[in-house]
């Protein structure tokens, strides 16, 4: 691994906030000076922006033009995406204002996977928690500016690791869905690769067989990692109750089934609806 740097000029598609904590990764951490340090799949990485630009600086295994155009979907037109949005109706359009930097991360999808079952009945700051404890483990480690960083485990990392181990780094129930997951993966009972090649209703198929993967999880995994699939909508309860107080009007948001919400998202949103979900989700929990 190398220290590399990459500039490129700031515009209105990329806000560190925006991307970082809209709830769609767990490995960013804002630092004193606004920047974000993150850990991803190919290394060590610092984000700021000042005087008009992006900065990117870190230790990465690859090389970091391609790293970050990859990871940060910056051949994408996201303004494109939100102009389309935003004519749906009012309330698009105010929740893209709120979070219109926004940008869908391609994050490394094993990790994003792992990442998810942890996620399941849990919070951010316990998620992260977790995360970081399996990765100072189980990990790589890779120094950068005087700190120790610690890369996501692989599923060859992890194949020893027993169901006491994981419960001793606070995993709780989810210890047997990795353990079991990791398995799986490790037998090829799914090869991770070949997902990519699938269309999204068989790519779901598949992930749903993964033990601790359920439906809200697996459209995570799609949305989120390098399958990159728009045509899902997540659904947990904060975005049951944004379509509820929007669209569906119950008085009881509780009795609102899934399916109708699903049903009414890709009926308004179309095969946007996965990005559609994103800027409802952070605006309604951030307001």
């Amino acid at each position: 691994m190398e220290k590399q740097n990459l500039v490129i000029k700031k515009n209105k598609d990329f806000e560190l906030k925006d991307i970082f904590e809209c709830g769609q990764c767990f490995r960013w951490n804002k630092n004193e000076d606004d920047s974000y340090t993150g850990v991803i799949k190919n290394g060590v990485l610092n984000v700021k922006t000042a005087k008009g630009n992006i900065y990117f600086e870190g230790i990465l295994n690859e090389d970091i033009n391609q790293i970050v155009n990859d990871y940060f979907d910056l051949s994408r037109d996201y303004t494109e995406i939100k102009q389309t949005l935003s004519q749906i109706d009012k309330y698009m359009e105010t929740s893209i204002k709120y979070g219109q930097g926004i940008r869908i991360l391609n994050q490394d999808l094993w990790e994003t996977i792992i990442s998810f079952i942890i996620s399941a009945n849990n919070n951010i700051p316990r998620i992260k928690g977790i995360i970081e404890r399996l990765s100072q483990k189980y990990g790589t480690k890779v120094p950068f500016e005087n700190e120790d960083y610690y890369l996501f485990p692989t599923a060859s990392q992890l194949k020893d690791v027993t169901v006491a181990e994981f419960r001793g780094i606070g995993l709780g129930f989810r210890d047997i869905r990795l353990y079991e997951t990791t398995h799986m993966i490790l037998n090829s009972e799914i090869n991770l690769e070949s997902l990519h090649k699938l269309d999204t209703q068989s790519a779901r198929s598949q992930l749903l067989t993964l033990s601790g993967v359920g439906p809200k999880v697996a459209d995570c995994i799609l949305l989120f990692s390098t399958l990159k699939r728009f045509d899902i909508f997540p659904i947990d309860v904060w975005v049951r109750r944004v379509m509820n107080e929007l669209y569906i009007k119950n008085t009881d948001e509780n009795k609102v089934s899934k399916k109708l919400i699903n049903d009414m998202a890709f009926e308004k949103f179309g095969n946007l609806a996965g990005i559609a979900q994103q800027y409802l989700f952070y605006w309604k929990r951030e307001n």
